[in-house]
């Protein structure tokens, strides 16, 4: 994404975009919603944050190293509990609080030798979790409205309709940051299979990946979904170091052991306390 780093993320939302409007054209895959203005105008500010979310990520990637991008964003986590507990009144138990350190601290363990600081890379990510918090915390609300959910239909409607917005919305940000270059890209597109090929795969997957989470928060609440998108990150590290055929030393191991380990106690810690009163 160096170079194009808006022109990227947009064009993956309009890939994603193109896949959900398939499904509502395709026989038998998905019943189109029957929204109204007044739907997609309380849509705006989830679509808003999502854009948001996914081009200061992308940023981030492009401006530093992939492994500390992740580090930084694991900390996502800690913006959604903040948000959550003192703008959106919704309290977290102090053993969950106890517990995001410990998922952080796995992911930075995994991370620490390929640690690659820089000051962009630092500032976009950090906006990237603010935005994602947002996200997470407005989604659910969506969610809980009578009335906008039945007219939804499902929350694969509520992502695809949510996507639409956020690709809309990121247009003019384009055409403002790089809208000069859009022809070096489109000769680059032409000419280079792996962006082409890159670009078209990573938006179907960043669209499928994301209305699975939708789905996650649905059945949780927003803080849950980031720390399981923190785990996402552990994961993300070993697969890299995988398919780039790098060494996982020791160190990685046990960082990536405490981040999913803390994930799993995040997740049953106040079952477990509940048992014990």
């Amino acid at each position: 994404s160096t170079g194009f780093p808006m022109t990227i993320s947009a064009l993956q939302l309009g890939i994603g975009c193109l896949y959900g409007v398939f499904l509502w054209l395709a026989p038998d895959a998905r019943k189109a919603p029957s929204v109204t203005m007044d739907d997609i105008i309380k849509m705006l500010p989830v679509a808003f944050c999502a854009m948001g979310a996914h081009c200061a990520s992308v940023f981030a990637l492009s401006a530093g190293a992939v492994s500390f991008g992740q580090i930084v964003k694991a900390a996502e986590p800690v913006f959604a509990a903040v948000l959550s507990q003192f703008v959106y009144g919704k309290k977290i138990s102090t053993a969950k609080w106890l517990c995001l350190p410990i998922i952080i601290g796995g992911v930075v363990l995994a991370s620490v030798n390929e640690l690659d600081f820089a000051w962009a890379a630092l500032i976009s990510a950090c906006i990237a979790n603010l935005f994602a918090a947002f996200k997470g915390n407005e989604n659910k609300k969506l969610m809980e409205t009578e009335g906008l959910k039945q007219r939804i239909g499902s929350v694969g409607n509520q992502f695809a309709i949510v996507s639409i917005l956020s690709f809309l919305l990121s247009i003019p940000l384009l055409i403002a940051t790089e809208g000069s270059k859009w022809g070096q890209f489109v000769e680059l597109f032409k000419k280079n299979k792996a962006v082409s090929t890159n670009l078209i795969a990573s938006g179907l997957w960043f669209y499928g990946y994301n209305e699975l989470a939708t789905m996650t928060l649905k059945k949780t609440g927003a803080v849950t979904q980031s720390v399981a998108n923190t785990a996402k990150r552990v994961i993300v590290i070993v697969g890299v170091a995988l398919v780039l055929g790098e060494s996982l030393d020791p160190i990685k191991l046990i960082g990536c052991s405490i981040g999913i380990g803390g994930v799993f106690l995040y997740s049953v810690i106040d079952q477990l306390l509940a048992k014990k009163k």
